[in-house]
C-alpha cells in the first residue's frame, strides 16, 4: 500500500463527465489499497471567467478580494469530485485550502506556501477516506484567503506530498508526459521516460507548461517523487522526474527544447557603467512585484554600457512606466526600448556538462535557417536565446532535427 497524491488539472475536470472519470480513476487506486489525496484545479476556463466578472465590477480588482473570488473555482471542483466518489461508494471529504491550514505569506495572487498542517489529512486517511483538496489556495496569518498564482494547484499537490511524506505525487494533465518539445510545433517530438529534476526545473522555468516552476522547486527541495501522466489514458507510465542523473550522462546531450512566446525584451542603452547600476535599474521593478528573467549587461564603452533584460509581456507597459518615470532621471540612459515581438528558446540537458560543442552546433543550425539572435544566456545545463517571435517555430523544428531528439 502506498500513500499517493494525485493532482488533476482544469481540462481533466472540465465538466461532470470528466469529474466522474477522475473519480473512477481514484476509486481504482483506492480499491487497490492505496491511501489517496486528490488535489484539483478549477474547471477549464472557470478562473478566467471569475477574473472577467471581477474586472466588470472594478477595472483593476483589489487583490485581496480577487483571491477570495477566484479561489471558489477550485472549491467547486473539490466538492463535485468528493460527491462523485461518494456516489461510487468511496468515502471522501473535500477541503478548501484554509480548512487544512495551507499557511501562506500575504502576497495576494502570488502567495508562497510557508507551512501545511497535515493533521486533518492524516486523520481522514486513517479513517479510510479519500481526501480531496482545492488546489491553488491557502490562508495567511490573518485568515485571509490567498492564491498561489497560475498553475498553483501543482504547487499545492507537491507541497502536500512533501508535508505528508507521500510515496509519489502524480500530476495528471492533458498530455501523457514530458516531451522533447511541444508536439504541436514538432510532430516528431518524443515522450521522455524520465527526466532529471534539474532538467525539469529548467524546462518549466523556460516555458514548458506541463508543470509549474514552483512545484518543481518544491519537489527538488523536499525530494518528492513526481510523475506526469495523462488523465485521458487508462494506462501508461508517463514521465518520471528523477534525482539520479549519473545514468543519463552518456545519453543524448540535449533532453529537450523549451520555448516561451510570453516574454518581452527591454534594452536600456548608454547607462553609466558604475557599481550599483543593475540595482538602480532592477530594484524599483522588483518593488512593483514584476519578475525579471534573462539579464545581460554588455561590455563597457567610454564609461557606458547597455543593459538588457526580459519580463512577461503583460508586465512590459508597467516596466517601461517605471523606467521612464522613476529610473530614467537617476541614470540618464541614452534610450529605453521595449520589444514584445520576441520569443525565448532554450536547449536543456545535463549532458552539456560532459560534452562540448553544443553552442556552436546550435548557432550553426540557426545560421543556416537565416535566424538572427539578439540575446544569449547560458548555464551549466542550458543555452537560452532571444529571437524574433515569427522565427520561433522554424528554429524549434531545425534544432529538434539537428540534435536528433526524435530518436530514442
Amino acid at each position: 500500500m502506498s500513500l499517493i497524491v494525485q493532482k488533476f488539472g482544469g481540462t481533466s475536470v472540465a465538466n461532470a463527465d470528466r469529474i466522474n472519470a477522475v473519480a473512477e480513476r481514484v476509486a481504482r487506486y483506492k480499491k487497490e489499497g492505496h491511501q489517496i489525496i486528490v488535489v484539483v484545479s478549477a474547471m477549464s476556463g472557470e478562473t478566467n471567467k471569475l477574473i472577467g466578472l471581477a474586472e466588470e465590477i472594478m477595472e483593476t480588482p483589489d487583490s485581496r478580494e480577487l483571491d477570495a473570488i477566484v479561489s471558489t473555482g477550485e472549491q467547486v471542483t473539490a466538492g463535485l469530485t468528493a460527491l462523485a466518489l461518494i456516489n461510487m461508494g468511496i468515502p471522501a471529504k473535500s477541503y478548501a485550502g484554509h480548512q487544512i491550514k495551507i499557511l501562506t505569506d500575504q502576497a495576494f495572487t502570488k502567495a508562497r506556501i510557508q507551512k501545511i498542517d497535515e493533521k486533518v489529512i492524516r486523520d481522514d486517511l486513517d479513517k479510510g477516506l479519500v481526501v480531496v483538496v482545492a488546489g491553488f489556495q491557502g490562508v495567511d496569518n490573518e485568515g485571509n484567503i490567498t492564491t498561489l498564482g497560475r498553475g498553483g494547484s501543482d504547487t499545492t499537490a507537491v507541497a502536500i506530498a512533501a508535508a505528508i511524506k507521500a510515496d509519489e505525487c502524480q500530476i495528471y494533465t492533458d498530455v501523457d508526459g514530458i516531451y522533447t518539445t511541444d508536439p504541436r510545433v514538432v510532430k516528431e517530438a518524443r515522450r521522455l521516460k524520465s527526466i532529471t529534476f534539474e532538467e525539469m526545473l529548467e524546462m518549466a522555468s523556460l516555458g514548458s507548461k506541463v508543470l509549474q516552476t514552483r512545484s518543481v522547486e518544491f519537489a527538488g527541495k523536499y525530494k518528492v517523487k513526481l510523475r506526469v501522466l495523462s488523465s485521458f489514458e487508462a494506462n501508461g507510465d508517463g514521465t518520471i522526474i528523477t534525482f539520479e542523473e549519473d545514468e543519463k550522462m552518456e545519453d543524448p546531450i540535449i533532453s529537450g527544447i523549451a520555448f516561451n512566446r510570453d516574454e518581452a525584451e527591454i534594452n536600456i542603452l548608454g547607462v553609466p557603467d558604475t557599481p550599483g547600476i543593475a540595482y538602480q535599474i532592477l530594484c524599483p521593478i522588483a518593488d512593483a512585484n514584476i519578475d525579471v528573467d534573462m539579464i545581460i549587461q554588455n561590455v563597457s564603452r567610454d564609461g557606458t554600457t547597455d543593459f538588457t533584460f526580459t519580463v512577461h509581456k503583460r508586465d512590459l507597459k508597467a516596466t517601461l512606466d517605471i523606467l521612464n518615470n522613476q529610473v530614467k532621471k537617476e541614470i540618464s540612459p541614452r534610450e529605453i526600448i521595449g520589444n514584445d515581438k520576441i520569443a525565448k528558446l532554450s536547449l536543456v540537458g545535463v549532458g552539456m556538462r560532459s560534452h562540448a560543442g553544443v553552442a556552436s552546433k546550435m548557432f550553426k543550425t540557426l545560421s543556416h535557417e537565416g535566424i538572427n539572435i539578439s540575446t544569449i544566456s547560458t548555464s551549466e545545463i542550458k543555452i537560452s536565446i532571444i529571437l524574433e517571435e515569427k522565427m520561433l517555430d522554424v528554429a524549434v523544428k531545425a534544432l529538434h532535427k539537428a540534435f536528433e531528439l526524435d530518436k530514442a
